[in-house]
């Protein structure tokens, strides 16, 4: 939790503390604080005189308590998931690339066979000591994961051996829905760890046979809990590997159907994570629950919780009267109690949905504690409150929290188009009308419509066509606004197999594969239902459009090198040294990557060098989705006129002086190196001057990633992004959330929703 907002919780784990010094260390509570005097900083002197009796105390000994088994074999479970690289790297010289598809094959052969094992000589032998239950609960669905890869295994070995992995990409992609199975799993993995413990526990015959099964598996190596942490694992390691073998391989076709499949993989590394991230949100949602008395509805039906804390609540019946009162503040509601020792008494419980949040400035004076407040009113004209808060920077979180509660429950765009939708817990895996990533988590994972029944995130909500016409085809002339025509993308990749079901209302199915590629006849943006041809075999029919994504296609290389404004090949470093002596709006073109395919803009604005990436679809360039370009030429000649504002909002400037044009008599260091082809050495080290004096305490930055997609925030601690973003990495957590900052605004976000630069 990254800042006192949720009191709840932070009382729990200091009381947990303190239960703990008694117990395991053995200390007199005579000796310990009080939890609310570490909390409020009442009695710091207390806190400090339990640290110091607590620092003072001895280790305990070595019989007094044992280590959790997972510690002890370390070392042998790093050499059992991983295969060690010092066998490719004899390789190295020759194609690193064929040791990624090694990688990629060996380490499936070598999982499945721990599935195997574990099917084999755990649950078979165990089906005569636990009850179906208990085999149910520890399994989980380890037979189905057995059979999927098995099946996954073989493609994979095929591929890589037989096809020379052409077609390893179109394998990911296919197999993205079955593997979403890993949701279950790894959303009940803790339970089944936590019952095979207890189990143990209460049955010594039980313990020793899984000794036995153990040895006989691995010669007692791992335990049955060992294993089942392996397959949660596996599940998050296949982008990784993707990302790697795309790094690795040059033929521009192949590297762009990578990606697809890398995409297809980073999402579900998103989903299975957030599957886990909801989990734990569960818990602190029972524990909520069972500590509010007088509760008689489940929370889970409340959304997420926001935070919960101590203020003073004043109604705008009684002004005079101000109530000391603990709030649990969720998406949907607002839950108003009264402490009662540990536990909390419910008095009151408002439903956001018809409230509004205004804020009172002119509470916000430094007279005294409990006077900084904000409004919270009923639309309908009943009872409101006032709500006050200890601190202006309190009350400023409070505030952020309960207006995007508010957003949370009525978006901005929820009407847009005639749709109406609605926070929704879908009970099937669903992907996004718009977008067509997963819809991810277990609760609340998104929105839904409630006249068509489409669903989508909260970014994407606005981007939908007009409601009630999901089903339709009608016939349009081919330059309606809403048609989908050669103009932007002709030809289609499928992504997923369609073989008929569910039957298209508009006319005959057309059969297709994952791989196939389509030349689009009719596409209505506003329509589930596209009508195409598949270019190898000339059928028409019509399909599902969320079962294709454009057709990669790579620009062909351009000549610029007689323009002032292109650098080539060019790091981003190099660009800023480039330009950081230079006036504002002075700017150059470079390559961005070895094979000269990407172009990205760097400009010097306001004092500071930016980047911009130029992006490609169907043979065209654009920085804003909404103009494309045939050329790199025709682009920057546009924003030579118009402001870069168009696809970057705080970026309010025209492409004035490029970098090579002679200033005030001068000649540009770099003005030789584009023609010649000669990359020459630049320094990329910053002498201390010509830092800002505070740069020793600004957060190391770790990368530099573009947003690829909008993400929209469901949390204060949450980082909004725009596609074309350029964001600045700080923390890479293996949760799949990274932080960073984008126009001085720091936050999280969803790692699957950019692209790190190299």
């Amino acid at each position: 939790v990254h800042f006192c907002h949720f009191q709840f919780l932070c009382l729990k784990n200091i009381r947990t503390f303190l239960i703990s010094c008694c117990d395991v260390f053995g200390m007199k509570k005579s000796d310990l604080f009080e939890a609310f005097d570490l909390f409020d900083v009442r009695d710091f002197g207390k806190v400090t005189s339990t640290y110091m009796i607590f620092f003072f105390l001895p280790f305990p000994t070595e019989e007094s308590l044992k280590d959790e088994d997972i510690y002890n074999n370390l070392e042998d479970m790093i050499e059992y998931h991983c295969l060690k690289w010092s066998s490719f790297q004899k390789q190295t010289e020759v194609d690193v690339r064929s040791c990624c598809l090694t990688e990629i094959k060996q380490t499936e052969e070598k999982y499945t066979e721990t599935l195997e094992s574990i099917e084999k000589y755990f649950l078979t032998p165990l089906k005569k000591f636990f009850s179906p239950d208990e085999i149910d609960k520890v399994f989980l669905n380890i037979p189905d994961l057995v059979k999927l890869h098995k099946s996954l295994m073989v493609d994979l070995q095929d591929s890589i051996l037989n096809s020379n992995a052409l077609n390893l990409y179109q394998i990911f992609i296919n197999y993205k829905e079955k593997l979403l199975i890993y949701g279950i799993y790894c959303s009940r993995v803790e339970i089944a760890i936590a019952v095979l413990d207890l189990i143990c526990k209460e049955k010594e015959d039980v313990r020793l046979k899984l000794e036995e099964c153990s040895k006989r598996a691995n010669n007692g190596k791992f335990t049955l809990r060992d294993l089942l942490v392996v397959p949660m694992q596996r599940v998050l390691k296949y982008h990784l590997l993707l990302q790697e073998l795309v790094k690795h391989t040059h033929d521009a076709a192949d590297k762009n159907n990578l990606k697809i499949a890398l995409d297809a993989m980073k999402d579900l590394a998103q989903y299975v994570n957030e599957v886990k991230r909801d989990n734990e949100t569960l818990r602190e949602i029972n524990q909520y629950q069972r500590s509010i008395e007088n509760l008689n509805q489940p929370l889970i039906t409340f959304g997420r919780p926001k935070g919960d804390g101590e203020v003073r609540i004043v109604s705008s019946v009684d002004k005079r009267k101000q109530d000391r009162l603990h709030i649990f503040l969720f998406d949907v509601v607002v839950i108003v109690c009264k402490r009662r020792g540990d536990n909390y008494e419910m008095k009151d419980m408002l439903d956001l949905n018809y409230f509004k949040i205004t804020n009172n400035p002119t509470s916000d004076r430094d007279c005294k504690k409990w006077c900084y407040g904000f409004y919270v009113t009923h639309q309908h004209g009943y009872a409101g409150f006032e709500l006050f808060f200890k601190t202006r920077e309190l009350k400023k979180k409070w505030l952020d929290q309960f207006e995007m509660a508010i957003s949370n429950i009525r978006p901005e765009k929820a009407n847009h188009n005639s749709h109406q939708f609605k926070m929704h817990t879908f009970e099937r895996v669903t992907s996004c009308s718009f977008c067509h990533l997963l819809l991810r988590g277990i609760f609340n994972q998104g929105y839904r419509c409630l006249k068509c029944g489409l669903g989508a995130h909260k970014e994407c909500l606005g981007r939908l066509g007009v409601c009630g016409r999901t089903g339709e085809m009608e016939a349009k002339p081919p330059h309606s606004h809403t048609a989908f025509l050669s103009l932007c993308l002709p030809r289609m990749v499928v992504i997923r197999d369609y073989s008929g079901v569910p039957y298209p209302q508009c006319g005959p199915p057309l059969t297709i594969h994952a791989g196939d590629v389509i030349e689009l006849m009719f596409a209505d943006l506003h329509s589930s239902w596209w009508q195409g041809k598949i270019l190898a075999t000339s059928k028409i029919g019509f399909f599902p459009s969320d079962a294709v994504r454009p057709c990669p296609c790579v620009p062909k290389p351009v000549d610029y090198s007689a323009q002032l404004w292109f650098a080539g090949p060019m790091e981003r470093y190099q660009a800023e040294v480039e330009l950081q002596d230079r006036e504002n709006s002075t700017y150059l073109v470079r390559h961005r990557s070895k094979e000269c395919t990407e172009y990205a803009i760097s400009i010097k604005f306001n004092d500071k060098v930016k980047h911009i990436k130029i992006l490609t679809k169907d043979g065209c360039f654009y920085i804003a989705e909404s103009r494309l370009f045939k050329t790199v030429l025709d682009l920057v000649e546009y924003y030579k006129q118009h402001s870069l504002k168009e696809g970057f909002s705080s970026l309010d400037t025209t492409l004035q002086v490029p970098y090579r044009e002679l200033s005030n008599g001068n000649m540009p260091r770099a003005i030789t190196k584009a023609r010649s082809g000669e990359s020459s050495q630049i320094s990329s080290f910053v002498p201390p001057s010509s830092s800002p004096f505070w740069s020793v305490f600004s957060p190391r930055v770790v990368g530099i990633a573009v947003a690829r997609y909008d993400f929209c925030s469901r949390d204060t601690r949450e980082l909004s992004l725009l596609q074309g973003d350029i964001i600045k990495i700080y923390t890479k957590m293996s949760n799949g959330w990274w932080k960073g900052e984008v126009n001085d605004r720091v936050g999280w976000f969803p790692s699957t929703y950019v692209e790190e630069e190299d």
